[in-house]
């Protein structure tokens, strides 16, 4: 069995080496460069282009969706206008009638 002499001085021998701190905690300003994978990459593109298309198309169908209504609305608001118009006129000639 090894002393506890010797058993110090292999621990005090077989060091770790100096670590720079303000790398390992912020990596990203050590300067280090990392390979970007292209196929992942080229993928994460292809989905967000096809995601802010289908938006795109998305955003257009509720304005056309929007304007229709707006006109279907206009034309039912005038068509009842024009229906009160002509039930007034109406009585009116029952009334001068009699």
């Amino acid at each position: 069995m090894a002393s506890p002499t010797t058993v110090l001085e292999t621990q005090t021998s077989a060091a770790f080496p100096a670590v720079d701190a303000a790398a390992e905690l912020h990596p990203a300003t050590a300067g280090n460069d990392f390979a970007v994978d292209p196929i992942s990459s080229d993928l994460a593109k292809s989905k967000e282009l096809k995601m802010e298309a289908e938006a795109t198309e998305e955003r257009k169908r509720k304005e056309k969706e929007a304007a229709a209504n707006s006109l279907k609305r206009t034309i039912v608001i005038a068509a009842v206008v024009v229906a009160g118009i002509g039930a007034v006129f109406a009585i009116t000639k029952k009334l001068r009638e009699k």
